[in-house]
């Protein structure tokens, strides 16, 4: 099956003419206010040749809102780092 046909869940021709298809794409959602946010810390050092690095986890909302958070928490803790797949990854801090 192709891509662009991949959440069609098997229709295929409807004579319905009230028929009303719905995706299984999941529609981009509003980012929740920050006090209903479910984020979790977490060190990690798997599949990075032994740096450790800082995950946090859980975000929902959109990437751009993720980005920024990512952007902030950098900022404040002199670190680098990414955001991706409701993801932030940063570099260790120590002390």
């Amino acid at each position: 099956m192709s891509k662009k046909n991949k959440g069609l869940q098997g229709v295929v021709y409807s004579t319905d003419p009230d028929f009303g298809y719905i995706s299984d794409d999941p529609e981009i959602q509003e980012t929740p206010e920050p006090r209903l946010q479910n984020l979790r810390v977490q060190l990690d050092r798997k599949q990075r040749g032994g740096k450790a690095v800082t995950l946090i986890t859980g975000f929902a909302g959109k990437q751009e809102d993720l980005e920024q958070l990512a952007k902030k928490l950098k900022q404040k803790c002199g670190v680098g780092g990414s955001a991706k797949d409701s993801e932030i990854t940063f570099v260790k801090i120590l002390l």
